[in-house]
Formats: structure tokens, sequence, C-alpha cells
């Protein structure tokens, strides 16, 4: 049964979602306060965090920096807040998802599924005895230890940069858009959400590129989307 840490400090909005959650057979601790919330992410084992960006104590933010720094574990942070500065902020540091109040609790449930279900299959491959390696002019991905190397540097990635590098250094040559990206990476449909991908694209380019103003790994295909150049 998989874990997961809800950080929410209106109450009723947290039973909610609990209850949605456990009904589709999640095991739910909630916390209510930031820093509690925080130190439980850090020192206990969860499958998937939900922060809320508004916290007492420690913001969702901050949250999101710590774990990032240890765990790949999906996060999917919260606000009432539409502001896209918000979003991008939040995706930068690592979460994995990003959702505006109101939502329905059936469009959480069905986005904690798919992270996880990702997730899952992601990380299954870690049992085979030979590690599935990718290699292009200096890119070194490991796939079975979600690992990477820039020029024999270890390089440090979150759960979804990991994604978007390798299915792009898979597909080499390959204009992707970023609605056909969003949809392969995050397992759902792009509604309003392009900023995702242009976020972690930017953050990608930070580790692997000499000059990003002139990256030759990932290369913008101005009106259409990104490639992996070899």
């Amino acid at each position: 049964m998989s874990r997961i840490l809800i950080v929410e400090d209106e109450e009723t909005i947290a039973e909610l979602e609990k209850d949605y959650l456990e009904l589709s057979g999640f095991e739910v601790e909630i916390e209510n306060d930031g820093t509690a919330g925080m130190n439980r992410a850090l020192a206990e084992d969860f499958d998937l965090f939900i922060l809320d960006l508004m916290l007492p104590g420690t913001d969702g933010f901050d949250i999101c920096k710590k774990i990032r720094e240890s765990k790949n574990t999906p996060i999917i942070m919260v606000s009432a807040k539409k502001d896209d500065i918000d979003k991008i902020h939040g995706l930068g540091l690592g979460a994995d998802d990003y959702m505006t109040k109101p939502f329905s609790p059936s469009e959480l449930v069905a986005r904690v599924k798919a992270h996880l279900s990702r997730f899952d299959r992601l990380t299954a491959g870690r049992n085979k005895q030979e590690n599935d390696i990718i290699e292009i002019r200096g890119v070194k991905i490991d796939k079975t230890a979600r690992r990477v190397w820039i020029n024999g540097e270890e390089k440090t990635f979150t759960t979804k940069e990991f994604d978007l590098l390798t299915f792009l250094a898979e597909n080499p040559n390959h204009v992707f858009t970023k609605e056909e990206l969003f949809s392969k990476i995050w397992d759902m449909e792009s509604i309003g959400d392009i900023a995702t991908v242009t976020v972690h694209i930017k953050k990608i380019r930070e580790k692997i590129e000499l000059n990003t103003a002139k990256p030759q790994y990932i290369e913008t295909i101005w009106g259409v989307g990104y490639r992996f150049k070899v």
C-alpha cells in the first residue's frame, strides 16, 4: 500500500483529500504545520508528498527544496495562488506537479495514481543484472540506477528532469512539441501546463550544457518544440 503525506494547514481540505485517497487504497498521513511536515518528510519513508504552498512554520517551497536534496519521491504542490510565477518556482525546485485550488478530489486522486504508477515503472528496472546505459557525446545516462554523468562528472536530477532527459536522448533528432512531451512524461493531457515542460528543459540545460544560451544537446525548434541533437 502506497504511503502519502499531506502537508496542508486547512484541516477541512486535508481531511477531504485524505478521505478520497484512502477510498482509493492509499495510506495517508496529515501534518498541518510546515516545519512538522518537513521533518516527517525527511525522516520517514513516503511514496508521494502533497504540499500546500502557504503553510505556518515552513512554506511548501522550502519543504520541496529540502526533500529534493535527498529524495526523488514524487511531489505534488497545491495552492490557491494562480500566478504562473509560483507554478514555475515550484516546478523549478523539483516538484513533479502543481495544482491550483479549488480542484476536485477525484482529479487529485487521478494525478496521484499517475505519478505513482510512472515512478514504480521507472524504478522497476533496478533489479536487472546489467544496467541500461545511454551515452551520447559526453552525456552518460544510467537508466537502471537513474544516474547521469556529464563529461565524467555526476549531476543530480529530479525524477521528472531525469525522465525528460532520458526520453529525449532515447529519441535523438526527433522534434517533440511541448504538448507531446507533457503527455509522455507526465502521463496526462496538457491542459494549460506547458510551463512545466519549459521549466524542466531550462533546469536540464543548466546541468548538461556548457552554454545554456547556445545549447549543444537540447535544441529549441522555434514554433515547434525541442529535440536532442546527435
